[in-house]
């Protein structure tokens, strides 16, 4: 049954979340099709361009994504310290990069002079935009809206192009994040379309690698690695770039011994951490879809009143 979106997605339960949209009708979002022997790699530069276009509008950051053949996989974070310090002006700039605004709205922006009534209507309509900037829900139905009529107008024909709403997973600890993140960024090995995370093209990884290549502190638009928490730690993900990367890299191995044959078998640190033992982390990995949550048993018993759930239905992984 499909589960209403206040019980998969709340801010008081985790900023953090892993979405998917997969396509219908055999269509593809990239990739080479066999039976209609067309080529849409093109899309994969649709939908990364896109993306990383809302990300820089709305409040909501990037923490891993990767484009497949007919789905794309995406890990966000829900920045709300990030929306409270925007002016209304700001909040207004961001909205109207992707919408038409009301007239009123326009003339508050141009410095007209307005009245009591309308100042205040024109308030109710920015602090609505406001929360929608922290909306998983609004950056997804803009994303694949997007790709979805531009895929239609290329292929001709009308209809849905996607199989029905996005799916969410509410992440909420860092084993989960990491678990999350890294399941993403595999997919292409796993899917044989690439060996090494250098070769996966249109990855979160693949970014940050190429980011570090050119000793940039951060890959553009991507959510930064802020590294062990601590109470005076930069807004970011809450371990070390070297320790993901490290963690990825072993976890490549073990899922695709094949493909990765030449990788140093030294357990990376962030795991040692996180307190994973391998036989529970490769299961964490090869069954991170299943279930609406990610988490420690303690962590989701504690979410369950954010989330509006009673029973714990989750991917549960194991606490220290």
């Amino acid at each position: 049954m499909t589960k209403a979106r206040s019980s998969l997605i709340s801010i008081d339960a985790t900023p953090y979340y892993h979405c998917v949209s997969r396509c219908v009708r055999r269509s593809f979002l990239c990739g080479y099709d066999d039976k209609s022997q067309q080529s849409y790699e093109h899309r994969r530069e649709w939908i990364e361009k896109r993306l990383l276009a809302l990300s820089k509008a709305f409040c909501i950051d990037i923490c891993a994504y990767a484009i497949m053949s007919n789905h794309y996989h995406v890990v966000l974070h829900i920045n709300t310290e990030k929306v409270k310090r925007l002016s209304p002006h700001q909040i207004v700039e961001r909205w109207l990069a992707f919408h038409q605004g009301p007239a009123l709205v326009q003339r508050f922006m141009q410095g007209d002079k307005l009245s009591d009534t309308e100042t205040e209507r024109c308030s109710e309509i920015i602090e609505v935009w406001r929360e929608r900037l922290i909306s998983i829900s609004w950056l997804m139905r803009l994303l694949n809206q997007h790709i979805a009529s531009e895929a239609n107008r290329e292929d001709k024909c009308t209809g849905h192009f996607w199989e029905g709403r996005f799916k969410s997973q509410a992440l909420l600890d860092e084993k989960a994040l990491a678990a999350a993140m890294a399941y993403v960024d595999l997919n292409p090995v796993r899917a044989a379309m690439a060996e090494t995370p250098e070769t996966s093209e249109h990855t979160s990884v693949k970014a940050r690698i190429e980011s570090l290549k050119k000793a940039e502190i951060t890959a553009a638009h991507l959510f930064p690695f802020a590294g062990n928490p601590r109470q005076d730690m930069p807004d970011g993900i809450p371990f070390r770039l070297m320790d993901y990367l490290a963690l990825f890299d072993w976890t490549g191995r073990q899922i695709r011994d094949d493909k990765r044959g030449n990788i140093d078998n030294t357990q990376p640190s962030l795991l040692e951490r996180l307190g994973f033992d391998s036989e529970n982390w490769l299961s964490t990995c090869t069954c991170i879809e299943r279930g609406s949550m990610i988490s420690t048993e303690s962590s989701l018993k504690a979410a369950l009143p954010d989330l509006h759930r009673k029973r714990l239905s989750g991917l549960r992984l194991p606490d220290r």
